[in-house]
């Protein structure tokens, strides 16, 4: 049964007088594989009457236990499971095992194999309707109860690689800048839907009782002046798991200073440094970049983007990419692939009007900054868009009018969302390699052999 298709599965259906399934079986793609995992919540989703659950639940077990059958090995696992330390008991196991079932589930999932109508959207890349978004939130639900062997609570970071899954593989899904987030929240809300009528279920009223309810009570809806308070800290709480009063102040702190116009540095320094695990553990679990920017708005600050750039590596990247510029600039604008390039075509024209020294060497410092991706063959497009739109969602660098003494603009953007302004190429290009470092952003491989030489020198 396990490589049965799809036919197969609604044949064996209509042979054990379940033919009114088979539309549904159809629509939701259920081969045997998926048949065999089928628990009772994923059958009650797939199939209304309690008759026809009761017997499919019934055809499967009895298919499982026929399988086993006596004498059969009571361990199946193709790999050996890892020792668990001896030290480990009582609670320290129960954290362990928690662990190891999420690394588990992590290191497996993939993406479902969407029903037809839904590819047809995806590979048509429009962004679907209220209609169609329920559709794939529905059937990502389901599956990830599938990964999580029937438990209705998934934690924060399975919620992030979910979504984040979803958007790598259909990055228009994102066309707002905000999809992380809006994906995520309507994933959140669907599993909370489906918890709803469960009343009897083990798990849901454990944690129910957990946060102080008790059968039969309702939850008394917060005031609405608390409301938007609540949703903001409940969002706060999701995103870094706070171990005391103690960090809440630091961020709270760090918030109301960036407001200010006169700041104290030396204190941000301070507190920016005491937070730094709690953020990386945010990066490292894949938190999206405006829920680490809302936290430690400072991350905003060029020199504070540097400052976490240099606590991870002990460099001064700034000081390092202005070397490198000065000194590969003239190399690079003399190589023939870049001679008819419209960045150095553009760069002549105003070499002519000006005779300074420092003018003359920054504006050829702009220009190799900006060919670098044409001189390793990449595209520019994911580097640096000149008096262009940004399209790109990974960081790239907003320019404009580079070659203008009083107006040059330079923007590093990160998701379509302005990260940082900064006041030349050599900060510009610091700050565009310190944010795939710092946000542990993937290098895409349009981009790769750009990023890789700098990498080199930088690290050499």
């Amino acid at each position: 049964m396990e490589n049965w298709t799809v036919d197969q599965v609604c044949n064996w259906l209509r042979q054990r007088n379940l033919g009114e399934l088979v539309p549904k079986f159809r629509e939701e793609e259920v081969s045997g594989a998926a048949l065999l995992a089928l628990n009772d919540r994923m059958v009650q989703q797939l199939v209304k009457k309690i008759g026809h659950q009761a017997v499919l639940m019934d055809l499967i077990n009895k298919y499982q236990q026929h399988k086993s059958g006596p004498g059969a090995p009571t361990c199946c696992c193709e790999t050996a499971s890892p020792k668990l330390p001896e030290v480990l008991s009582g609670k320290n196991l129960k954290s362990f095992v928690a662990r190891y079932k999420t690394l588990q589930w992590t290191s497996s999932y993939a993406l479902p194999d969407f029903p037809y109508d839904i590819k047809c959207i995806l590979a048509e890349k429009k962004s679907p309707d209220h209609s169609m978004r329920i559709r794939i939130i529905e059937f990502l639900q389901a599956d990830m109860t599938k990964y999580l062997e029937g438990s209705l609570y998934p934690n924060s970071q399975q919620y992030n690689l979910v979504v984040s899954a979803l958007l790598q593989a259909y990055p228009f899904l994102d066309a707002d800048g905000n999809g992380f987030l809006l994906w995520k929240r309507a994933l959140k809300d669907r599993f909370k839907y489906v918890r709803r009528p469960i009343a009897d279920d083990e798990q849901v009223l454990r944690n129910k009782s957990k946060f102080g309810h008790r059968r039969g009570q309702t939850r008394r809806p917060p005031p609405a002046e608390h409301k938007l308070e609540h949703t903001q800290l409940q969002a706060e709480e999701d995103a870094v798991h706070p171990q005391g009063s103690a960090l809440a102040a630091h961020i709270k702190w760090l918030k109301e200073e960036y407001l200010k116009a006169q700041r104290n540095w030396k204190e941000v320094d301070n507190r920016m440094k005491m937070t730094m695990e709690v953020r990386r553990k945010m990066i490292s679990a894949k938190a999206p970049v405006q829920d680490i920017l809302r936290l430690f708005p400072f991350l905003r600050c060029p020199c504070q983007l540097f400052r976490e750039f240099q606590l991870l590596t002990h460099m001064d990247i700034h000081k390092k990419t202005a070397e490198i510029l000065e000194v590969y600039s003239e190399s690079i604008l003399s190589l023939d692939v870049v001679r008819n390039n419209p960045i150095t075509i553009l760069l002549q024209e105003h070499l002519n009007q000006h005779t300074e020294a420092d003018v003359l060497k920054s504006m050829k410092m702009t220009a190799a900054c900006l060919l670098l991706p044409d001189v390793f063959g990449d595209d520019s497009s994911l580097f640096a868009a000149v008096n262009e739109e940004v399209r790109a969602v990974t960081p790239v660098l907003e320019v404009r009018n580079p070659f203008s003494v009083s107006g040059c603009e330079f923007v590093l953007q990160v998701g379509r969302e302005q990260l940082a302004q900064l006041a030349d190429c050599s900060m510009a290009l610091a700050a565009l390699l310190a944010a795939f470092q710092v946000f542990h952003i993937p290098c895409p491989s349009r981009i790769r052999r750009t990023l890789s030489f700098l990498h080199s020198l930088l690290f050499e």
